[in-house]
């Protein structure tokens, strides 16, 4: 109590006497421990009540009085730690209070009251405004999560507006744009890409078969192979039907069979489930380089186009290169 540390401390004055009642008014709670006998000699009412004991149960306590073991040795260590710094400490401390965990922020000062080491604690409850801090960072937490969802489905719309549903692959309009500017990068920087025509064997076959929801399931574990056999840069995209075309940015012919391989054979080692049953297929392609086997956009497609057919003509499964243009020297 203010007048107790008044008595304790005969030169407090009136104006520290004041500082204790603000802090009082505050619910700051003020405790002062004699260091010799472990007991405290000074408790206010704010102290009391975080404390969750009646005012006069504190003065002449010691904590293990006051608290459970646990507790009793954090504040000891605590104490132990302030007393070897003049200038105070800060600690944190978590109390049950009637079945409720409480946050509680601890200030402490050594001072010396005679000849006897004291100990001056100043005490907060900061349990609402760590609940505070937990509901904003929910707040937070729930808004970015809301703010990436946003995104997510701002990304989903626009891959609908540039991606066959089926496929998974973009749309027509969409490579085109992608095959201008790289015919236009390649011919600024004097380096290859290759344009692939692929087409899906016997899908007549599989539609007498299996009908349409089964040429579906095909295309769809197609574009899915195709993306898996694509890097980023690359643009492969469903012309329409069982026609597909892919755009491999900065290769050349030898390097584009050699991924196409791949891409065929993964193709034929793939079967479909449909309806209890399941759907092989193979595919066929034709491929063509920029500026090798074709000097512009237009002629790259038709190149690729007729190296295509030439692999059907064949019988399908199989990847055949465009013919290289050889330009006679003048």
């Amino acid at each position: 109590m203010v007048e107790t540390l008044a008595t304790l401390v005969p030169n407090a004055g009136a104006l520290n006497l004041a500082v204790l009642e603000a802090l009082d008014q505050l619910g700051l709670g003020v405790l002062v421990k004699n260091m010799g006998t472990g007991r405290y000699e000074v408790s206010n009412a704010s102290a009391a009540r975080i404390l969750g004991v009646e005012p006069q149960a504190v003065v002449g306590a010691q904590d293990s009085e006051l608290f459970d073991v646990n507790l009793s040795m954090a504040i000891r260590a605590a104490d132990l730690q302030a007393q070897a710094v003049p200038s105070g400490v800060r600690a944190e401390h978590k109390l049950e209070i009637g079945g409720e965990r409480r946050d509680l922020l601890v200030w402490r000062q050594p001072v010396s009251i005679g000849n006897t080491p004291h100990l001056l604690s100043v005490w907060q409850d900061v349990t609402q405004i760590r609940q505070r801090e937990q509901q904003l960072q929910t707040a937070l937490s729930q808004l970015e999560q809301q703010q990436k969802a946003n995104e997510a489905l701002r990304r989903d719309v626009q891959d609908n507006q540039v991606r066959d549903t089926v496929s998974g692959l973009y749309h027509r309009a969409h490579f085109e744009e992608q095959l201008r500017r790289e015919a236009d990068l390649s011919s600024r920087e004097q380096r290859e890409f290759a344009l692939v025509a692929i087409a899906v064997d016997n899908m007549d076959e599989i539609r007498r078969l299996h009908g349409v929801e089964g040429c579906e399931r095909v295309v769809e574990s197609l574009g899915r192979l195709l993306r898996a056999n694509t890097r980023a840069m690359d643009s492969p995209c469903r012309l329409g039907g069982d026609r597909f075309v892919v755009l491999l940015s900065g290769v050349g012919l030898a390097t584009a069979h050699s991924r196409m391989e791949h891409l065929r054979r993964a193709c034929t080692q793939h079967i479909v489930p449909f309806n209890g049953q399941q759907i092989p297929f193979t595919v066929c392609m034709g491929v063509s380089s920029f500026p090798h086997t074709a000097g512009s956009v237009e002629e790259l497609m038709r190149s690729a186009d007729r190296a295509l057919s030439s692999a059907r003509d064949k019988g399908g499964n199989r990847i055949v290169l465009a013919s290289i243009q050889f330009v006679p020297a003048t």
